[in-house]
């Protein structure tokens, strides 16, 4: 279990008393956790929201679970999209858009790509109704499912960095526990929530389809991904969970 608190440490700001594995590939045993860290880190958003949820109306409680979410993980997949936005729609060279990724400095392109994500998070969780919670858990869980896609399947972009210790540490054997553990998780949400079971599945089909489909296209253009490509995927794959989970109402 030392290694899911270490997945916990790693993908959130949780104050854990434990050292960090100095091992020279320590995210192999780590990635296998995501979903599960991912389905924690939506309970306590949704813990959030429902405090929140019983002084104000439904608008104010989504926000506030979008801003736990933000909150608990320190914003580190909400800066990985806007730095891969800034990079792929500066057209630029592929040695330029890693550049691009590198800096600390916020574009034009990544500041749109985070106003866009955050407005349909918190339009979409409200549009969820009674179903806000599970389909949070699903979209957190789903969106962490999501980068090991990325990180098991394709190259990493540059030798260095988070995003090539994460991919020189993967072991792709892992992928399939990883999935299986990400679709309990979903269809165990919906079913304590009273959300069709096939709205879970199609969650889950569709962020796998999305997630592909991205890190494909990022894959080529960059020539590998980073962890910052890896951190847009969450945030992209949240959303596509949320809008399968909201679309036409709950239930």
């Amino acid at each position: 279990m030392r290694s899911f608190f270490e997945a916990l440490q790693f993908l959130s700001i949780l104050p854990l008393p434990i050292a960090r594995n100095s091992s020279a590939s320590p995210f192999g045993a780590l990635l296998r956790w995501f979903p599960l860290v991912g389905a924690l880190l939506g309970g306590l958003a949704c813990l959030i929201g429902g405090l929140v949820g019983v002084v104000w109306n439904e608008g104010v409680r989504s926000v506030s679970v979008v801003l736990a979410i933000a909150a608990l993980t320190g914003g580190l997949h909400l800066d990985g999209l806007s730095d891969t936005f800034d990079a792929l729609l500066s057209w630029r060279s592929r040695e330029r858009m890693l550049e691009i990724m590198r800096d600390s400095r916020i574009g034009a392109m990544g500041a749109l790509a985070l106003i866009f994500i955050l407005l349909l998070k918190v339009s979409l969780i409200a549009a969820c109704g009674n179903s806000w919670w599970s389909g949070v858990v699903a979209a957190t869980t789903l969106g962490r499912w999501a980068m090991l896609r990325g990180i098991y399947f394709y190259p990493a972009a540059r030798e260095s960095g988070l995003g090539y210790s994460a991919h020189i540490g993967a072991q792709r054997a892992q992928w399939w526990p990883s999935t299986i553990q990400a679709g309990v998780i979903t269809l165990l949400a919906a079913a304590l929530n009273g959300v069709a079971l096939w709205r879970a599945a199609l969650a889950l089909l569709l962020v796998g389809l999305c997630a592909q489909a991205l890190a494909h296209m990022w894959a080529r253009l960059l020539g590998g991904l980073t962890g910052d490509t890896y951190g847009a995927l969450c945030e992209i794959s949240e959303v596509v969970a949320l809008a399968v989970w909201s679309a036409g109402g709950s239930g």
